[in-house]
Order: C-alpha cells, then sequence, then structure tokens
C-alpha cells in the first residue's frame, strides 16, 4: 500500500506514526488502520454488539515481495517493456509474491487459538475466512465491538471504537468483517423526474432509450466480433432473476438466450434476490445485461454473489482464481481497509485479467479528506473508485443516429444539467491517497486540465450511463415515461464486455489475454491513432454545486469521461493486433556485397543486425530501424572477404502481441537450425541469423 494511503488512513492516530509507518504499540503489537468508521467518533454507542451474533471476516494476509510485484507488474502491463504480456499462471503468482505456507499456517493457528473457526481457506493464501462470535473476535483483536444507530440509514450498526491490534511480526495487514457500517451499494440511479428527449435508442418499449445492439452499433459497428469463446465475471452483492436475463436477452436476439448465466455464491448468500425498485437486484441484472448487449456471443457471464453483507475481498478472490474468466466488471463501492484489496487488484494484472471499475456517480469529487463525495473520505462508499490496479470508467449521455443506427454523439452524462438532479453524473477526480501512475504522467497540461500531477486521476475511459432500457424486479419494471436507469454502473460492464470482443480477437490470433489496459491506452492517447482508437467526449462537465469550477471536457484526457469511449474495430486492433515472426528470405550476392530480405507489417519498426562471431553475445546494430511500409523491407551491405551472420528483431511494439515463434537459422547453401543465447536487449525476438561468406566473383 503506498505510503501516502497508510497516512490517509491513520489519521485518526497521528500521535502514533513514526518514520513513514504505522507505529507499534509497546514492543510486540501493531496496529492495523482502516477498520474503524470515522462517524463513529462522533456517535454515542447503544450497547455491546450481542453475544448471539456471528461474525464472518476475511482475514487478509501480507503479500511477499509487494516491491518486486509492483515492478512486475509495471513491466507486463507495459508496450514497451520486453515483458509486455507475459503473464504469470496464478500458481507461478503464488510461488513467487504469495504468502508463504508458513506464515499461512500462523493465521490459522492463531484462529483457532482465539475461538474462531475457519470457513474457507484460499490457494493463493491471500485471505483465511473464519467465523465466531463478537468474544472471540473481541480477543484476537484487542478490540471491543458495540452498536450504534445509524446517522443516514435507518438501520443500527456494529463496530469498533479503537482499531484492531495484533502482534508485530504477525502476517496479517487487514480484516474485513469488523463493522457493518458500510455495505456494498450500486452505482444504479434510477430517476422519476422529467427526462430530456429520447436518444434515439430501439428499446422495446417504443421510448427510445438504448438497449441491446445499439450499444454495439455505437461502439463496434461493422464488428463480426460477438465474444464467442470468452466469459465476463461481475462483483455483485445481490442476486437476479433468471426470467428478467431471458426476457432481454430473448428480446435483444442476436443469439444472446445462449449466453450461459452463472451465479457463484459467496460467503454464506443463498442468491436470493431483493426486490423492489431500490434493491440491489436491479444493479445486478443490469450489469448482466449489459455485458450481453455489447458482447452477444459471449459463453458466460459469471455472476459473483455475496449478498448485502458480503465481504468485498472473498469477491475479487474467487474472481482471480478462475483463470478461465478475464474480462471483469464492478459497479459496486464500499468502505474499509484497502491493503489486500490493492494486493488482489495488482494479482489480478499479474495472471491477465482486466477490470473494469465504475467511477461513481455523484459527479466531480470534492477533495481532500473531508470531502462530501469522494474517494478521499473514509465515511463515503466509493472504494475502489481511485485504485490505480484498475480501468476506472466514467459516464456519457450518448445520441445516435437514426434509430439505433450509429453514434452520433456524446457529452458528459450530468443530470444536474439534463434532470436538475445536482450531485448526480459522471464522477472523476484526483485522490489524495494513490501517487499518480507513471503511465498518467504522459498526459499534457494535467494540471490544466483541473487534475494533480502528484496523486491519482479518474476516470481512465468512459460509456453511456443514461437512458438505458432494463428489464428487472421479476419483470414488474421494464421501462416507463417517469422511469429512467443510468449510472456509471451501466458504463463499467459495457466496457467488461468490449474487452471479451478485444480478447476473442488476440485467442483467434494466437495472442494473450489484453490484461490490464491503462499503460496501453494512455500511450495510444499520446500517439497518431488516438482519435481512430476514441471518441474523444469535448462537451459537458461534471460541476455541480459543491464543486461550481470542475470539471469540464476537454480534448483527449479530463476528469469527466477521461481519455473517452471506445471507437470501433480501430481500437480493437490496437489492442489485440499480433505481429508475425520476420522471417529472413533467401539473400541474393552480387558482385558488391549481399541483398537481404524479410517479410514485414506495414508500420511495425524492425531492427537488422549482424556479427562476425556466433560465439559472442555482443551485436551490432545494422543502419538505422526500419519502419516497414510494405509486406518486404530490404537492404544491401557490402562486405570486403568477411564473415557475417544476420539477424532481424522486432522492436518493442505499443498494443501489439508480439508472436512467441522462435526460429533460429543459419543457412550457407543448406541450413542447419540451432539456438542461440537469449538476448539481453530491448527487442523482442530473434529470429532467423544468416551467414554469408563473400565469394570472389
Amino acid at each position: 500500500m503506498p505510503l501516502s494511503r497508510c497516512f490517509a488512513q491513520c489519521c485518526v492516530w497521528a500521535a502514533l506514526l513514526l518514520g513513514g509507518i504505522c507505529s507499534i504499540f509497546g514492543a510486540d503489537l501493531k496496529v492495523l488502520p482502516g477498520h474503524v468508521p470515522k462517524v463513529v467518533s462522533s456517535l454515542v454507542p447503544i450497547g455491546p454488539l450481542a453475544a448471539t451474533n456471528q461474525l464472518r471476516l476475511a482475514i487478509g494476509l501480507q503479500l511477499r515481495d509487494r516491491a518486486g510485484l509492483d515492478n512486475f507488474v509495471a513491466q507486463v502491463s507495459d508496450p514497451s517493456s520486453r515483458n509486455f504480456r507475459q503473464f504469470l499462471t496464478r500458481e507461478e503468482l503464488t510461488a513467487r509474491f504469495g504468502p508463504t505456507e508458513q506464515d499461512y499456517e500462523v493465521v490459522k493457528k492463531f484462529a483457532r487459538t482465539n475461538g474462531l473457526t475457519i470457513a474457507a481457506t484460499h490457494d493463493n493464501r491471500l485471505l483465511l475466512d473464519v467465523t465466531g462470535p463478537p468474544a472471540a473476535v473481541e480477543k484476537a483483536f484487542h478490540i471491543t465491538l458495540r452498536t450504534y444507530r445509524h446517522p443516514a440509514e435507518a438501520r443500527d450498526f456494529f463496530a469498533s471504537d479503537t482499531e484492531p491490534t495484533v502482534d508485530a511480526a504477525f502476517p496479517v495487514v487487514d480484516i474485513e468483517g469488523l463493522t457493518d457500517f458500510s455495505r456494498p451499494h450500486p452505482k444504479r440511479i434510477r430517476s422519476q423526474g422529467v427526462h430530456a428527449m429520447p436518444k434515439n435508442g430501439t428499446a422495446p418499449d417504443g421510448l427510445g432509450d438504448l438497449f441491446g445492439n445499439d450499444f454495439r452499433n455505437a461502439y463496434v459497428p461493422g464488428t463480426t466480433l460477438t465474444g464467442a469463446g470468452q466469459s465476463v465475471g461481475l462483483v455483485e452483492f445481490d442476486g437476479y432473476f433468471t426470467n428478467d436475463i431471458f426476457n432481454y436477452a430473448n428480446e435483444a436476439g442476436n443469439g444472446r438466450t445462449n449466453i450461459i448465466i452463472e451465479p457463484v455464491l459467496l460467503d454464506g448468500y443463498n442468491g436470493k434476490p431483493s426486490t423492489g425498485i431500490n434493491g440491489g437486484e436491479g444493479e445486478v441484472e443490469l450489469d448482466i445485461e449489459m455485458a450481453m448487449a455489447i458482447a452477444p456471443g459471449l459463453a458466460r457471464i459469471v455472476s459473483y454473489e455475496a449478498g448485502e453483507s458480503g465481504n468485498p475481498n472473498d469477491v475479487l478472490n474467487a474472481m482471480l482464481a478462475n483463470s478461465n474468466v478475464v474480462n471483469l466488471s464492478c459497479s459496486w463501492g464500499w468502505n474499509g481497509p484497502s491493503n489486500t484489496t490493492d494486493g488482489i487488484f495488482e494479482s489480478m494484472d499479474a495472471v491477465g485479467q482486466s477490470f473494469f471499475q465504475a467511477s461513481g456517480d455523484s459527479q466531480a469529487f470534492t477533495p481532500g479528506s473531508n470531502s462530501i463525495n469522494g474517494v478521499d473520505n473514509p465515511a463515503t462508499d466509493n472504494a475502489p473508485s481511485s485504485n490505480p490496479y484498475i480501468t476506472q470508467v466514467g459516464g456519457t449521455t450518448l445520441t445516435m443516429n437514426g434509430t439505433g443506427a450509429s453514434w452520433a454523439s456524446e457529452v458528459v452524462w450530468n443530470w444536474a444539467v439534463e434532470e436538475n438532479e445536482p450531485g448526480v453524473g459522471s464522477s472523476g477526480g484526483s485522490s489524495s491517497y494513490y501517487p499518480i501512475p507513471s503511465w498518467q504522467t504522459n498526459v499534457s497540461n494535467m494540471a490544466g486540465r483541473g487534475g494533480s500531477t502528484s496523486f491519482r486521476n479518474i476516470p481512465d475511459v468512459a460509456a453511456n450511463a443514461d437512458h438505458v432500457y432494463e428489464i428487472y424486479d421479476n419483470g414488474n419494471d421494464r421501462h416507463n415515461a417517469f422511469d429512467d436507469n443510468a449510472g456509471t454502473s451501466c458504463a463499467a460492464p459495457l466496457w467488461a464486455g468490449f474487452m471479451a470482443l478485444v480478447n476473442q480477437q488476440s485467442a483467434a490470433n494466437g495472442g494473450k489475454s489484453v490484461g490490464f489496459i491503462n499503460p496501453a491506452i494512455y500511450a495510444i492517447a499520446t500517439g497518431s491513432n488516438y482519435a481512430s482508437c476514441f471518441h474523444d467526449v469535448t462537451s459537458g462537465n461534471n460541476t455541480w454545486s459543491a464543486s461550481p469550477n470542475l470539471f469540464y471536457a476537454t480534448n483527449n484526457y479530463d476528469l469527466c469521461t477521461g481519455l473517452g469511449t471506445m471507437n470501433g474495430t480501430n481500437f480493437i486492433n490496437a489492442l489485440a493486433a499480433t505481429i508475425p515472426t520476420p522471417t529472413l528470405l533467401s539473400p541474393a550476392l552480387t558482385a558488391g556485397g549481399v541483398i537481404l530480405s524479410w517479410n514485414t507489417v506495414a508500420g511495425i519498426s524492425y531492427q537488422l543486425q549482424y556479427t562476425s562471431d556466433l560465439g559472442t553475445t555482443n551485436w551490432s546494430n545494422f543502419g538505422s530501424a526500419i519502419t516497414a511500409s510494405g509486406s518486404v523491407a530490404t537492404v544491401s551491405d557490402s562486405l570486403a572477404n568477411s564473415q557475417r551472420f544476420y539477424r532481424v528483431l522486432l522492436k518493442p511494439q505499443p498494443f501489439v502481441h508480439l508472436s512467441s515463434t522462435r526460429r533460429f537459422l543459419q543457412s550457407t547453401i543448406a541450413p542447419c537450425i540451432f539456438a542461440l543465447p537469449e538476448l539481453a536487449d530491448g527487442f523482442r525476438r530473434l529470429i532467423r541469423p544468416f551467414t554469408i561468406r563473400q565469394q570472389q566473383v
């Protein structure tokens, strides 16, 4: 966890901070910060938590070599790195960076010794799920659990009024489940106000809202990709009605009824959906329907469900464990400690999963730890909206040509303007927890755009978040003239579905999953392909009464819609293209030397190299790198009674997979195969060196 986040979460322990880390009590105890809701300090407890309660905790263990994981993820996500998209398996991830088996046994023994029952173990050893009565939890973590009246909801909640403490050497970083003050909430907005004109969608109720293939026509026109063979995984804290999903799929057509919807039930949740217009069930069904809208040929949509009292880390870790689901989305927010959450997200990056998070629906985040709506206020439920290891998705209002025919325009989703509902619109802003990632430092004039040059800025991208047709509440609500479904919770699953199209193409090209896309998309934004890959949203703002001057849409990046929305097959090709291995063709000898040729892909850069001794690892560049303009590159070399060996290397290319095939060939007249040492330079592949011996003519 970044030190800045540790400082922010430990602010109530300011007197205990020393040297940039959370202070140790005495000689053998340490504080685990971030577990006490800020509001507790201003409330009078009703009494102790009833002894009859059974708590379920997710104990998070400390990753091994976190600095090494940071470095690995930086390389595996960087298009200019030699290790780009060379992902780890889950077994390799655990062996290299996971908590040790010894540490895991220590935590299990600790739980049993303190009267806690082990409810679930995890192969990556990042979490240990336990259950137990309040007395056992209080004993284990040196706290007292009390009940309080919730200041904003009609219910009581429980929490400790002090942070938990454990032995200083104990390999635990945080514990989920020590309070139910903040329950995960959906980032979905349902309005019953006066609405703007329909946006020319094809919703079957005739109201013009966006539905089914409208999203494909807007964002991926003309593609034949459907997400075939791919799966989308969704973070959920409620269930869904099967009939609602079937009816949406049936009305949208295009094979969507063939998609398998698979619930994965966690933390003892029974999968029974809540009902009513404000239930979380509406979020679950919206997520499923948006994913299938843009990717009608998905193999399956996996709904990871933990119920309203579920622990988010249990959901996230279940997603991390599934190697068959790489396109992930979350439209919920929560509150609580983040160290283990950060570790899970970074682990997803290491194994090649893409995770999209709804940025929020409360317009511009006001800054600081006392922000009334922002990620910097631990009393709000906006985590993980500023997390730097995932892609944050803002919202737009999309207008289409004709009736769902094609993309016409987009503006920032802002109901303060459209619906006279201040505080409802695409969220964006700057974190005060997470430092600015290296890939975001490439944005020109970030300060002039209202962003921070020191801390993480969100969102990264956007998609439609307004005027969405949904079937939910067991068929009792499809839509009507006085009801509108909106929110960045619409946009995030659209991106997960879009990424399924990207990964379908990558798989067809023999490539790997695309993984964490932020370094690649910010690199695209600095190049000539930006306009062909993104719809740049330059109109509108997410200002409101508490933030009247921030933020405004502008060219390229802004804190309303990030880099913009996806712009069709150009973007898919940029993210999923595979470059074939270059092969040196038969050389032609001339009186003055040799003519060398190799197969190329237009726009890709290659470097010809030579050496006179295959026993050395030192190769010299023959001239400058060549950016191909056609299918073959040709160069000439003059030789004077000397021997040379040649090879062609692919230079690191942004946004593409490089073929993993390696062929090494030495050729005079009859070729023979041999292996060469691994390269130690920044080039991607070593292919077919030729040896040419100059002959007297």
